[in-house]
């Protein structure tokens, strides 16, 4: 997205293969921007703020809740009209938290029943506001700032509990005036709008820390185990997971250690571990974790001690009601498991036995409980499998690769 309103070519390398990324080039190629894909690279020629055009069709996110919300904002700045959707799934997520923000800055949104897609997002002409997100989430964040790069003046987005900065960090990549100032009550994040941004040139995509964690506890939890993963992006506004695992006994060490393109990049080295000690994550945690919760609760099965989970009401309205899936599967595989309306509590070292298991068409679910099955006595089969493609198309290859059994 930053690479289609810079001005100048941008040189993609280790470009997500996942659905939602291609989705999110798809939106893009339909607003104009010229993309080439090749297998190891994406080339992006930059059309500027006021360079996109609009679309002749509906814009289809597919599976992607963070490109409909992000590339929202962006559409709020143009001076046209653009309707965008998504799947199934899409079009029960709620909306309503960036179409407030956006309707402040002076964008008129029209939505199903005022929440959920599609929208047809009637822009332009934004004013700069000061706005306090309802909820801790990176995606409205970022949606309100890349609408204040279209703004009149400085926009500002008051965060109480901090979230995942990757945007903030673009933004300085790309040449936007953007402030970030830490306070006694979280972060201001302050941008100023109508300054032109720059292309991002030959830009390396670090590995996803989301995705890395599916493989980072397979190996913590199977026996006589080690893992080397490399170039991982361990941005500290997202290594949450990484941080409550080694405090139960995870052997987890970060390697050569840098700075790639603003971001902290790391390899990662993972060896079988015996998890010990009690977890109990809430408050503002949960924030940098909540993509990672699904495995984390697979891990729990293997803890000597009591995983329990609360504040995660968010995971009710993600691709599946992920609390429910978490909880129905770990039971289906023989696991006792407490359901609560904002969490779940475990109590781990339980053997797990092979199942008929869903992915609730999500592929975080799909991911977590084919890893859950490399654990439990018996097969373990995933329903709907090929979710997984949404974030890693190659997910069951590479986990082959690392020595599972697997049959599809």
């Amino acid at each position: 997205m930053f690479a289609a309103i810079g001005a100048g070519v941008s040189r993609l390398s280790n470009y997500s293969s996942a659905r939602d990324c291609q989705s999110t080039l798809d939106c893009l190629e339909a607003l104009g921007v010229k993309v080439k894909r090749e297998p190891n690279l994406i080339t992006v020629e930059g059309a500027g703020l006021d360079g996109l055009r609009e679309a002749s069709r509906a814009l289809d996110v597919g599976n992607s809740g963070s490109t409909i919300r992000m590339l929202s904002g962006i559409l709020a700045g143009q001076n046209f009209t653009t309707e965008i959707t998504g799947d199934a799934s899409i079009q029960r997520r709620p909306m309503k938290r960036v179409i407030d923000p956006l309707a402040l800055m002076g964008a008129r949104i029209e939505a199903r029943e005022g929440n959920f897609a599609p929208l047809k997002i009637h822009g332009g002409n934004l004013r700069a506001i000061e706005y306090t997100p309802p909820v801790a989430s990176a995606q409205v964040k970022s949606c309100a700032l890349l609408a204040g790069l279209f703004a009149d003046g400085k926009t500002t987005v008051i965060e109480k509990t901090p979230t995942r900065n990757h945007t903030e960090v673009m933004m300085r990549e790309c040449g936007a005036a953007i402030e970030v100032e830490k306070t006694e009550d979280g972060e201001r994040i302050s941008v100023v709008g109508r300054k032109p941004l720059g292309a991002l040139g030959d830009y390396t995509v670090a590995g996803d820390l989301s995705s890395a964690s599916f493989f980072i506890v397979a190996a913590l939890i199977t026996p006589d185990a080690e893992l080397r993963l490399r170039h991982i992006g361990v941005n500290s506004s997202r290594a949450a997971l990484i941080d409550v695992l080694k405090s139960v006994g995870a052997r987890i060490e970060i390697e050569n250690p840098r700075i790639v393109h603003g971001e902290p990049v790391a390899d990662i080295f993972i060896r079988s571990s015996v998890l010990k000690g009690d977890l109990e994550l809430t408050g503002a945690v949960i924030a940098n974790l909540i993509d990672e919760i699904p495995i984390l609760a697979v891990a729990g099965a293997r803890l000597d001690g009591t995983l329990t989970i609360l504040d995660a009401r968010e995971l009710r309205v993600k691709e599946s009601d992920r609390i429910r899936s978490i909880v129905g599967n770990l039971r289906l595989m023989g696991a006792e498991v407490e359901e609560f309306d904002d969490g779940l509590r475990l109590k781990g070292a339980q053997r797990l036995r092979g199942a008929r298991v869903d992915s609730f068409d999500d592929h975080r679910i799909a991911m977590a409980f084919a890893v859950a099955g490399l654990i439990a006595e018996g097969e373990t089969e995933i329903v709907n499998a090929d979710a997984a493609s949404v974030s890693l198309p190659e997910f069951y290859q590479l986990l082959a690769t690392c020595g599972a059994n697997i049959q599809k």
